[in-house]
């Protein structure tokens, strides 16, 4: 089973984390199938927000194994050594699943460790039917090709013109590097009235589909700054609603399939 894949990307300061999992929250709520949440972001605070605890990322996996690789036991595999320690880099929830990726390479070489890690997360994949991926901010780990064969590229941005501009860049790099992405839609996060005109202008220019607008919430704010996870965000909060909506938007997308690059944005109507 291939799972439905939605990554999230944006400039740094957009918000981004608390959309991956407002729509993981929203995944789990509905109940349709387990999810698998990566956060490929190594500033990693998915898990908080998710409110699951993380013990070990990959990354402090594969340093782990390269640093000890000498002194693995006769009859112990790289291989079998590998696997066991990624399911200990698993976090298990209710309805949920969490990977953490961790810190990115040092100097060593990483080529026999990755190419075994990437093809036992291929496996662990197809247990889901949903993957969300919180990526890096910025637009390195997309040049890096870590973002790849994903349904839904799901690109947050606040309301003014160059965080707009931004997002219309990483969008044009995805293309650019032929990431396979099936679909590319906008997120307008944090919004706290109208588009002003200069930003309503960059938003005509971009090519990019408007998934949904989530309205400013003092709500979300008041959790993050209790350290809470986004499933005590109440039911009627104007986020959750909004994320709901852009869900059912995703959801459209998945139904109908790949083809007029035009689609998201009349499903955004």
């Amino acid at each position: 089973m291939n799972p439905w894949a939605v990554a999230v990307a944006g400039k740094g300061g957009t918000g981004k984390t608390t959309i991956s999992a407002l729509l993981i929250d929203e995944l789990v709520r509905r109940g349709q199938g387990g999810v698998l949440a990566v956060d490929a972001d190594p500033n990693a605070n998915l898990g908080e927000l998710l409110g699951l605890q993380v013990r070990q990322t990959i990354g402090s996996l594969r340093e782990e194994v390269l640093r000890h690789i000498s002194e693995l036991p006769p009859g112990v595999s790289k291989d079998r050594y590998l696997e066991q320690g990624l399911h200990e880099c698993l976090v298990e929830g209710p309805g949920v699943d969490l990977l953490v990726m961790g810190r990115g390479e040092g100097p060593r070489c990483y080529c026999m460790v990755n190419h075994i890690l990437r093809r036992y997360i291929d496996v662990l994949r197809s247990s889901y039917r949903y993957i969300v991926i919180d990526n890096e901010a910025g637009m390195e780990h997309l040049s890096r090709r870590t973002t790849q064969h994903v349904d839904a590229l799901v690109i947050v941005a606040r309301e003014d013109p160059v965080s707009i501009r931004s997002a219309a860049r990483i969008a044009a790099l995805a293309r650019e590097l032929e990431l396979h992405v099936g679909w590319e839609v906008l997120v307008l996060n944090d919004l706290r009235g109208e588009l002003c005109s200069q930003a309503r202008q960059e938003l005509e220019k971009t090519r990019i589909g408007v998934a949904g607008v989530v309205p400013h919430d003092p709500a979300v704010v008041e959790l993050a700054l209790a350290g809470q996870p986004v499933g005590r965000l109440a039911m009627d909060a104007p986020a959750r609603k909004a994320v709901a909506q852009i869900m059912a938007a995703l959801q459209s997308l998945k139904e109908g399939g790949r083809g007029d690059p035009r689609h998201p944005q009349e499903v955004a109507r």
